[in-house]
């Protein structure tokens, strides 16, 4: 089947398209207290191209599990305790701490949430967008640094940017901000872009304008994204496939499409169930009941039992085993293995 047809109904890469592959990652933080299983056990792939999704609430991990990726984790404590990390053929958890900064910002670069935190207010931002060049491209002469620095920032549709290249972050709008960071990560041409909620601080109007900007970079420079987010808005405008990740572990994969159409786990029902549908009456929202679990004190069973409304005795008990949708997918679910569970792949 031809790429580009494969990508059009979301199925997994194959093997020689593959970019990213991340198998059995576990990140714990040790505490005083006991072990934060911050990661725990995570697997999924990047193919070249591609948008994919990392989707849950708030300290399900998925920060975690990409800083984890790119080895720069945020709390000191925090350590990688198994699993391996792929990129490209090379694996990245064999690396040493100086051939891992050649893959930062190179290879791999990363959008944060916040861009007024991530600038610094003493730098132009003509600087720090020519930064990662001055990095890892040493012998640029400095006229064709500021070229290309000028050529990503009309890239990211700044406008005039040869006058607003020694403008400080304070005189930006939120999305110019937001624009500028993007303009960091893709100056060197990575081949993934790490995307941890970069529209978060943005309004409605200006994150549409922000997701078509990366959509068309994306389509002109071949990068793949993966996109981590708590908006399903967003998994369903710009993303390929998406991983549902609760407590520290994906419990379901699949197609864009089939998920929407057919969600498997009732975690990820119940985050479907709680979006707001246009035209549709309701006294109120749907909530999943209940709080995130304390990771450090995760059952034996599943994580999401006291929450489950399909809860059995088997889910305290045990985790449940991968049960694949049919379709390149998976769910970690125990009533998805029962005589009566839906069935798969029919999305």
């Amino acid at each position: 089947m031809p790429e580009n047809v494969s990508r059009a109904i979301g199925s997994p890469p194959p093997q020689e398209q593959l970019l990213l592959d991340v198998r059995d990652l576990k990140t714990h933080i040790f505490l005083r207290s006991g072990v934060v299983k911050a990661v725990d056990g995570v697997s999924f792939t990047v193919g070249k191209g591609e948008s994919v999704g990392l989707v849950g609430e708030s300290g399900s991990g998925k920060t975690m599990t990409c800083l984890s990726v790119i080895r720069l984790m945020s709390v000191p404590t925090a350590r990688i305790v198994g699993g391996e990390t792929w990129f490209d053929g090379q694996n990245l958890m064999k690396k040493t701490a100086a051939e891992m900064r050649e893959y930062r910002g190179r290879r791999i670069a990363m959008i944060m949430q916040d861009a007024l935190a991530s600038l610094n207010p003493t730098l132009t931002v003509g600087d720090q967008v020519g930064e990662p060049l001055r990095y890892h491209d040493r012998s640029m002469p400095k006229p064709s640094r500021i070229k290309r620095v000028l050529d990503v920032m009309r890239a990211v549709r700044i406008a005039k940017p040869d006058e607003r290249l020694n403008e400080f972050p304070h005189q930006f709008s939120g999305g110019m901000r937001q624009r500028i960071v993007a303009a960091m990560g893709l100056s060197t041409q990575p081949g993934l872009i790490i995307a941890d909620e970069p529209t978060t601080a943005l309004d409605v109007t200006i994150q549409a304008q922000f997701l078509k900007l990366m959509r068309d970079l994306q389509r002109e420079n071949g990068m793949a994204v993966l996109w981590v987010t708590h908006d399903l808005g967003i998994v369903a405008q710009i993303c390929d496939r998406v991983n549902v990740m609760y407590a520290g572990r994906i419990v379901e994969s699949g197609t864009v499409r089939r998920l929407f159409k057919q969600p498997l786990h009732p975690y990820t029902m119940g985050l479907m169930a709680s979006v707001p549908v246009l035209g549709a009456k309701r006294k109120r929202l749907h909530q999943i009941k209940g709080h995130p679990p304390d990771l450090l004190k995760l059952p034996p069973g599943c994580a999401f039992y006291d929450r489950c409304p399909e809860r059995m005795d088997v889910c305290r008990q045990s985790y449940p085993p991968q049960v694949s949708d049919g379709s390149g997918g998976h769910v970690n679910c125990w009533a998805r293995t029962t005589p009566s569970a839906p069935a798969l792949g029919q999305a």
